[in-house]
């Protein structure tokens, strides 16, 4: 029998595609993910594909209306602060967070406020039935007149029904469980969920619908699928936060409507997700007194400051070299810093555990935070406390100098507000900070400086 002249094979990691299956992907090098799909679309779908765009022509720049005042606010503020102050006509989102996290409920509320708004929201599930989101939103006290539920996974039936209800917002949960007839492939491959995908992106620009889309996330913490779905849409959210804990972080990797890594905190409680608003005091509430190894750093997420407590541990190892582990901090620049300190500082710790800590199941990835981590191993490693009203920040280079970093005023505001009376920064930064009352500002140049600040 003669081989379809369709059928191509897609590596489900990364949306490679070959004429014939290969072992290992030659983009991303994973084994064994070249799975064999079929494409047969139909002739009216490639007409409609062809003529959609006949009557578009070019338009001038100085005539396009600007949308700055046209967001629609969400009802919930920290939500709206990883949009971008609220909810674009047009946009498409995309929040991808792993199982039981909170996506199916942070979608269901943003549902219920901008129903309450007299907005006229679809929600299409196809994962749930009707009755298991109904017990759900009876759980969370939702009660909206203009929620519509649609339990459908089969892409023309949604876009049929979207044609004929007309909402105001669309929501998908989620994109990896809807089916496009046009594709002879199973639902969650990556031929589906980007031709899904790109149907919802054409259906949001021309009807200027907002659409939100949520999708799972792999073990290694990237959203499942080819990663031009995240090229597609407008906006990307993450979910993170562990579950052991009672807070939930969504932090935007990238929005084309606001600044990307912006974060939104909120607190899981049995009335759903609840915005936090102050978290630098969410983060430091059940900070230990008089213990070794516990320092505070300001960081920057996004446009908003906060202050967070770096934990470090070193202690005497039964191999024979120390390890170091790092959670919520990059590892590999953990070890860096312990060869910055070893060489500039000599402390010996070749023979010592290191273990880092950012309490909270916070993550920080900014430079900025260098300087609060080797104060903390310093710290645990002389056995001397911190004083706890101490706050630092600074980035460290290779030969032990302290660098400035960006916004340090902010930053420093937001330690003088919470209470912190010293506050120990890069030199540099120290410019213009003299005036704040109530915290004693000290500039550092390099490590000794720093460390005889600190301690």
């Amino acid at each position: 029998m003669a081989k379809d002249p369709q059928s191509i094979y897609v590596c489900q990691n990364c949306g490679r595609q070959a004429r014939k299956w290969i072992g290992q992907c030659p983009d991303c090098g994973e084994w064994n993910t070249y799975v064999e799909e079929r494409f047969r679309p139909s002739a009216a779908a490639a007409v409609a594909a062809g003529s959609r765009f006949r009557d578009v022509s070019p338009i001038q720049f100085t005539t396009i209306e600007s949308q700055d005042e046209s967001r629609t606010s969400t009802g919930i503020d920290e939500f709206n602060r990883v949009l971008g102050g609220g909810i674009v006509a047009g946009s498409l989102v995309l929040i991808g967070g792993s199982p039981g996290i909170g996506k199916s409920t942070i979608v269901l509320q943003v549902a219920n406020s901008l129903s309450r708004d007299g907005l006229k929201v679809l929600y299409v599930s196809g994962e749930e039935s009707e009755r298991q989101i109904k017990m759900r939103g009876e759980r969370l006290g939702i009660a909206a007149d203009n929620l519509f539920l649609l339990p459908e996974t089969n892409l023309q039936s949604v876009l049929v029904e979207t044609e004929k209800l007309r909402p105001d917002v669309v929501i998908v949960d989620s994109i990896q469980t809807v089916f496009s007839e046009k594709i002879e492939s199973a639902p969650g491959s990556v031929s589906q969920v980007r031709d899904v995908a790109g149907q919802f992106m054409m259906f949001a620009k021309q009807t200027g619908t907002p659409v939100f889309l949520t999708g799972h996330v792999t073990k290694e913490g990237s959203i499942a699928g080819p990663k031009t779905l995240e090229h597609i849409v407008d906006t990307v959210l993450y979910f993170e936060g562990d579950r052991h804990h009672n807070h939930r972080i969504i932090r935007a990797t990238k929005n084309r409507f606001g600044a990307a890594n912006e974060i939104g905190v909120f607190e899981m409680t049995n009335e759903g997700l609840v915005p936090v608003s102050n978290p630098s005091e969410l983060f430091l509430q059940e900070r230990p007194e008089h213990a070794t190894g516990s320092v505070v750093t300001v960081c920057m997420e996004g446009t908003r400051p906060m202050l967070v407590e770096v934990q470090a541990l070193v202690s005497g190892t039964k191999f024979g070299s120390g390890r170091r582990m790092a959670q919520g901090f990059d590892q590999n620049r953990a070890s860096l810093l312990i060869a910055v300190i070893e060489k500039r500082l000599g402390f010996q710790l070749a023979g010592d555990d290191v273990f880092l800590n950012v309490a909270g199941g916070m993550e920080i990835d900014e430079p900025a935070a260098d300087l609060g981590v080797i104060a903390a191993i310093a710290s645990s490693f002389r056995n001397i406390q911190v004083p706890p009203e101490v706050a630092v920040f600074g980035e460290v280079g290779l030969t032990g100098e302290v660098r400035g970093v960006l916004q340090a005023q902010t930053r420093a505001r937001e330690a003088q507000t919470l209470g912190f009376k010293k506050l120990i920064l890069p030199e540099s930064n120290r410019k213009g900070l003299e005036k704040l009352l109530g915290i004693r500002v000290v500039g550092v140049r390099n490590l000794e400086e720093a460390m005889e600040a600190i301690f």
